[in-house]
């Protein structure tokens, strides 16, 4: 089984900043097209229900000709989508597995803007734990696995947390680079290299604006407000766009660290780099799994990095598939 150990990029490779940047790179981009490309899939968008008339996109790819054994959801991370170079070439990996792939977008992420009126903020679980229901309803015969990068590997393990009570057939749930405790997370991003807090404040400004634009009425928010830095910024969120009473309690509604998935009773594979310079290491130690739940720890990596070689090809999609498939075999009903 690959584990983490067999993670051994060149060492130009082996700097965390470097590792992070490539992986949203053009580059990298142009590698996940290809990658998607060249399995030949079919993809058709599909709009689900996240309750309370929420409503969700996703595309779901298969290979024409395949017969899926099984079908992957994917989730992206923050501010990125499912067209997010990470998902392509997870897609790809499990495609090539004879998985059928659906890469689902949060609400507000890619191209939704237009599909819901309120903003999307990190601890609407219930319509994601809705739209995988969803697709599971459109894809009853087939086993599921769920995985997710980042804030999405947040999601998926709490959808795993959430998965009995809610009915879905889940046999596995992995998670890449999952953000633990928000407040130190946020922390980290405001005391670590400048380059992270800018990329990630630019991009949800964009996603702000184009609200702004869609919602005038509701979103009549001024120049001033989006100037604000990302903790005061996401203070306002907080405040005015949900029913928390505080950052604090806010960030403490999303977290899943110390024994907050001691429960969870879904195998669980977790992929997470020792050198992340967005989502501190320090936050693992403590981390209380249950049995069923694997931690597999490289020494490099960065944040949803682990690139491979000039190619970008990436060390984490690699192991999701292997995973995955180990996980949810072909041969099972």
């Amino acid at each position: 089984m690959l584990t983490a150990a067999d993670y051994q990029p060149p060492r130009w490779l082996r700097n965390p900043h470097v590792q992070s940047v490539l992986g949203s790179s053009p580059l990298r981009r142009r590698r996940g097209l290809r990658a998607l490309a060249s399995t030949q899939a079919v993809t058709r968008e599909h709009i689900l229900d996240g309750g309370n008339g929420v409503r969700l996109q996703g595309w779901h790819s298969v290979v024409p000709g395949v017969q899926p054994h099984a079908l992957a959801v994917l989730l992206h991370g923050w501010e990125g989508s499912a067209e997010s170079s990470y998902m392509r070439m997870s897609a790809a990996q499990l495609l090539s597995r004879g998985f059928a792939v659906f890469r689902l977008n949060f609400r507000d992420h890619g191209d939704t803007h237009h599909l819901n009126e309120e903003l999307f903020h990190s601890n609407l679980l219930d319509e994601v734990v809705n739209a995988v229901a969803d697709v599971s309803s459109r894809f009853p015969a087939l086993p599921m696995g769920l995985a997710g990068y980042s804030l999405g590997g947040n999601f998926a393990l709490r959808v795993g947390l959430r998965a009995p009570q809610a009915r879905l057939p889940l046999r596995h749930v992995a998670a890449i680079c999952p953000v633990l405790n928000p407040a130190l997370t946020m922390d980290n991003l405001e005391s670590g290299l400048a380059l992270y807090d800018w990329y990630f404040t630019r991009k949800w400004r964009s996603s702000l604006l184009r609200k702004r634009e869609l919602f005038p009425e509701r979103h009549n928010f001024d120049e001033a407000t989006l100037s604000l830095d990302m903790r005061a910024l996401t203070d306002w969120m907080v405040k005015r766009h949900t029913t928390f009473q505080s950052l604090e309690e806010y960030f403490n509604g999303y977290s899943i660290a110390g024994d907050r998935l001691s429960q969870l009773a879904i195998p669980a594979d977790i992929l997470m780099a020792e050198d992340d310079p967005v989502i501190p290491f320090d936050t693992f130690r403590d981390w209380q799994l249950p049995a069923h739940a694997r931690l597999d720890i490289a020494a490099w990596g960065g944040h949803c990095g682990f690139i491979e070689n000039v190619a970008c090809d990436g060390f984490a999609e690699r192991w999701l598939g292997e995973r995955m498939a180990l996980a949810v075999p072909a041969g099972e009903d």
